[in-house]
């Protein structure tokens, strides 16, 4: 039988249903893996060896009474650092945060999870408070791409990406507040989806209000959809949180995407893109005309979205780093002082338009797109992964940009769910990603056309 940890979670599932493999089998070959690469690439930055066989044992024995929990039962899962996890402290990648914290709560995504029989293996690096899309922190240093070890996996959930990407973990939970998702999927080649805001509940609330989305990174578009059918839901913690028990994005997973009606655009806002990735996203875009989607190429002209994403940001980081003593500072990630003092600087009145009416006109806009179409095709990234040290594709320090990331945070201020999927890879042997965006909370349609394309391709994993 293949190897365990190669497996998806799906697989794993239909496998211990079968007797053909244990939970406790399962758990065991991942932890052997983590042990086997992650000393190269740094994605963990906690690995709970007792703990997730003890999870695994329970499972197996549910599993071999018929009583099964779900669909994640047994599926060895990270969690990202910013989640708090009972028994686990919650570094967040900074030097500011005690390590001598005891923590007898989860966060709710993790609950589900838990409540679901997954196999928790441990806590995947973030950057610092999770401010940036790439993949370093004072912490935990560097997380390196498993397909060259010398470039960025991307941020801010760079842990999950490696693990994703080298089959340490089938199902690993990340966040996106501007990307952190969907970066490190296009980057590392995996599927990750950050819904709709209010889809996945959030605890303790985010200084950064309504832009982030919590959910899967996974190697398959099946898994991210059992994954977040289990971490979906209300919970009293978040009064922002849905309920909506009849959400269910498994079910019309393989209904295919034939009479869809599809929005291409090249770029947003007139970013430049690579010519490699424009190419790799062209190719797709006729994938889905192949499959039966009418498909019509749109011009997407909006009000600079990287701005107001970035003035909004940088209050969020201001209020993060506020009140810090000058020896304090000396241990904060260098880009997170410069964008959190932009912030502390935005005059109040200036802060209320930006978020209220500049995002609500940049969300309109994106939203009225749906109107005709239900979905949207463009890319996930402009380029694919550069080398680890940058904040930013060319930086010499002591700077902060947000525009090398201009197609994830726009999604972050309108609250759609959008999801990136491999769709190429360029000369360097690099992955591209495709960036699926759907109407305000259609997460399974956004699933379904990922499902879609998935099953016209077979993408490569890294060679570690």
């Amino acid at each position: 039988m293949t190897e365990a940890f190669r497996l998806s979670a799906t697989e794993m599932t239909a496998a211990f249903a079968r007797r053909e493999l244990s939970p406790v089998e399962a758990a065991r070959s991942c932890l052997d893996r983590i042990a086997a690469v992650d000393g190269r690439l740094n994605a963990f930055c906690l690995v709970d060896e007792a703990s997730a066989m003890a999870d695994a044992h329970a499972s197996e024995a549910r599993w071999m009474k018929g009583e099964a929990l779900g669909p994640v039962d047994g599926v060895p899962t990270s969690i990202k650092d910013l989640f708090l996890t009972k028994k686990w402290p919650t570094m967040k990648g900074s030097l500011l945060v005690s390590r001598d914290q005891v923590c007898d709560v989860d966060a709710p995504a993790v609950a589900r999870l838990r409540e679901g029989g997954a196999v928790l293996l441990g806590k995947t690096t973030t950057t610092e408070f999770g401010h940036k899309g790439v993949g370093d922190s004072p912490l935990t240093g560097t997380t390196r791409n498993p397909w060259n070890t010398d470039l960025t996996t991307g941020g801010s959930s760079c842990g999950a990406g490696a693990a994703a990407a080298a089959m340490m973990a089938p199902l690993n939970l990340g966040s996106d507040g501007g990307g952190s998702i969907r970066i490190p999927a296009s980057f590392c080649g995996v599927f990750g989806i950050k819904p709709g805001y209010g889809r996945v509940p959030t605890a303790p609330a985010s200084v950064a209000g309504s832009l982030p989305g919590n959910g899967p990174l996974t190697r398959t578009v099946a898994d991210a959809a059992a994954m977040l059918k289990v971490i979906a839901g209300y919970d009293r913690r978040d009064w922002t949180a849905l309920p909506d028990p009849a959400f269910d994005p498994i079910s019309g997973l393989h209904q295919g995407v034939r009479g869809m009606r599809i929005a291409y655009a090249a770029t947003l806002a007139c970013a430049p893109v690579e010519p490699e990735v424009a190419a790799s996203i062209r190719d797709a875009v006729q994938v889905f005309r192949d499959l039966g989607a009418e498909v019509t190429e749109i011009t997407l002209d909006l009000p600079d979205p990287v701005a107001v994403y970035t003035k909004i940001l940088s209050v969020t980081l201001g209020a993060t780093i506020a009140g810090l003593t000058e020896k304090q500072r000396k241990l904060v990630d260098p880009g997170l002082l410069v964008i959190g003092d932009w912030g502390a600087k935005v005059d109040a009145i200036d802060y209320a338009r930006t978020l209220h009416v500049a995002r609500s006109e940049i969300a309109s806009r994106l939203i009225a797109v749906h109107d005709q179409f239900d979905l949207l095709l463009l890319p996930a990234m402009p380029r694919t992964a550069f080398v680890v040290g940058e904040d930013f594709p060319g930086d010499r320090g002591g700077d902060w940009q947000g525009g090398w990331t201009p197609f994830t945070s726009p999604f972050n201020l309108s609250c759609q769910p959008a999801a990136s999927i491999p769709c190429g890879l360029d000369s360097a042997g690099l992955p591209i990603g495709l960036q699926i965006v759907g109407r305000p909370l259609d997460e399974s349609g956004v699933l379904r056309a990922a499902q879609a394309y998935e099953t016209t391709r077979i993408f490569p994993a890294p060679a570690l």
